[in-house]
C-alpha cells in the first residue's frame, strides 16, 4: 500500500483516470504523453486490465487511423487475458470496426461489427450497455451506406 492507502494497481488506474480526464477535456496531446509514460512503465507484460484500459484510451488520442487501430488491437489482445470481463468485448470490437471503416477496410469493419453485435448480448440494460448498442446501430447504418 502507498502512503495514500492505494495499492500499486490502484495507483496505475488512478493515473489512467487522470489522463482520461485530460482527454475528455480536449487535451489529447497531454493525455497521449501521460498514456505513453504509463505504457513504458507497465509495458506488454503488465496486468491485463491495465494494458486493456490504457490501450483503449491511448487509441482515442491518435491522429493516424493506423496508429489508432494498432492501439485498439492491443486493447483487444489484453482483454483476452481478462477473466469475467466479457462486457469489454462489444466496445472493443466496435472500436476496431470503426478503425477499419476509417481505413476503408470494409470487410474487416463488418467482421468486427458482427463480433460487437454478437458480444453485446452480455451487456446489461444500463446507460453503458444502451450506449454501446446505440453506437453499434449507428455504425451499422454507416456501413450500410458504403
Amino acid at each position: 500500500m502507498s502512503e495514500q492507502g492505494e495499492t500499486p494497481d490502484d495507483a496505475v488506474m488512478t493515473r489512467i483516470g487522470q489522463a482520461v480526464m485530460l482527454l475528455h477535456a480536449g487535451d489529447r496531446e497531454e493525455a497521449r504523453n501521460r498514456f505513453g509514460e504509463l505504457w513504458q512503465q507497465i509495458g506488454e507484460c503488465g496486468p491485463a486490465l491495465h494494458r486493456c484500459t490504457l490501450a483503449h484510451y491511448m487509441a482515442d488520442t491518435q491522429d493516424d487511423p493506423g496508429d489508432e487501430l494498432a492501439w485498439d488491437l492491443r486493447a483487444l489482445s489484453a482483454a483476452q487475458g481478462l477473466a469475467g470481463e466479457a462486457a469489454f468485448h462489444p466496445a472493443l470490437h466496435l472500436n476496431l470496426a470503426a478503425d477499419y471503416l476509417k481505413l476503408q477496410r470494409l470487410e474487416a469493419a463488418r467482421v468486427h461489427l458482427d463480433r460487437a453485435r454478437a458480444a453485446s448480448a452480455v451487456l446489461t440494460d444500463d446507460p453503458y450497455g444502451e450506449g454501446v448498442r446505440a453506437a453499434i446501430a449507428r455504425l451499422e447504418g454507416r456501413l450500410a451506406g458504403e
